[in-house]
């Protein structure tokens, strides 16, 4: 699996690699900009992401909008629903108005609070038979 790790925080985006490495290449980036060139440049290398997981806040480029810019990239490219990336948005925000613009104005497949624990990640991952 092809795993994209967008947080600017170190010890959030190490804790997701050591728990993403085991099943799979993780890269890992800072902020949404970088996020979704590296989106792009997989789509373009014909190696894509089967696994996003977005921070909502970041700067330059904050999670939700990193988000609808992968999923318009996938629309422009017709990338089949079937098909899209998975992608998880993890926050220490566990606000209702978050989580509802991840899901309904995004397209997002799942949202996880900060501190990430393991068990809830791989139980996500398994729901989309990522492992």
């Amino acid at each position: 699996m092809n795993i994209l790790i967008a947080d600017d925080d170190t010890n959030s985006r190490l804790v997701l690699n050591a728990i993403l490495a085991p099943y799979g290449a993780c890269k890992e980036v800072c902020n949404g900009v970088e996020a979704v060139a590296a989106f792009k440049a997989a789509l373009d290398a014909n190696t894509p992401f089967q696994l996003v997981c977005l921070d909502i806040m970041m700067p330059m480029m904050d999670g939700q909008e990193a988000l609808l810019a992968i999923r318009a990239e996938e629309k422009s490219r017709n990338i089949p629903p079937n098909d899209e990336a998975v992608v998880i948005m993890t926050s220490a925000l566990d606000t209702l108005d978050s989580i509802i613009r991840s899901f309904d104005h995004g397209g997002c497949n799942a949202y996880l609070g900060k501190p990430i624990r393991q068990a809830a990640l791989l139980e996500k991952l398994r729901n989309y038979g990522l492992i």
